[in-house]
């Protein structure tokens, strides 16, 4: 690169939990800069989630970051063209990149549900992920299978 990388932002926690990845989330959540919208959103779900989730002991928070973590893939494939040919070569993933890929899945596969609102349509994902179920579970699983198909090619690492 011919610049110098850009320095990391750091995010100011959300008012209700004052946590970081809550606001992280909601600003992918986030449509046309509308974040009290979001926020509203998220809080609702999470709400949805505490009346849904029975006498588990766990609090909501705790169920959307258990859901977050389920949907958190570990190895992705990349390609790499040797020799004229392209490989799907297996990588590890970085720690953000591991957050940022499972926020934005949970939030893709959250907007193709077909409950009425959207803070619906997010508990009932995150419910689903906190028991290894539901679309993004799914895609995380996918892309480790894709990993352990082309384990073969992990010697052209880059």
């Amino acid at each position: 690169m011919r610049k110098r990388a850009a320095k990391k932002r750091v995010l100011l926690p959300d008012p209700k939990f004052n946590d970081q990845l809550v606001t992280r989330f909601v600003n992918n959540l986030m449509w046309a800069g509308k974040k009290s919208v979001a926020f509203k959103v998220f809080y609702d779900a999470l709400d949805i989630v505490e009346e849904r989730k029975g006498e588990e002991e766990k609090s909501a928070l705790e169920l959307w970051k258990e859901g977050l973590s389920n949907v958190m893939p570990h190895v992705e494939v990349r390609s790499r063209r040797v020799g004229g040919a392209t490989f799907q070569i297996p990588m590890q993933i970085r720690p953000d990149r591991k957050v940022s890929m499972a926020i934005k899945w949970m939030i893709l596969y959250t907007r193709k549900r077909n409950e009425k609102t959207m803070a619906q349509r997010l508990a009932a994902e995150i419910l689903a992920a906190a028991k290894e179920e539901g679309a993004a579970v799914k895609k995380r699983t996918d892309t480790h299978k894709m990993a352990e198909a082309n384990k073969a090619f992990s010697h052209f690492r880059f």
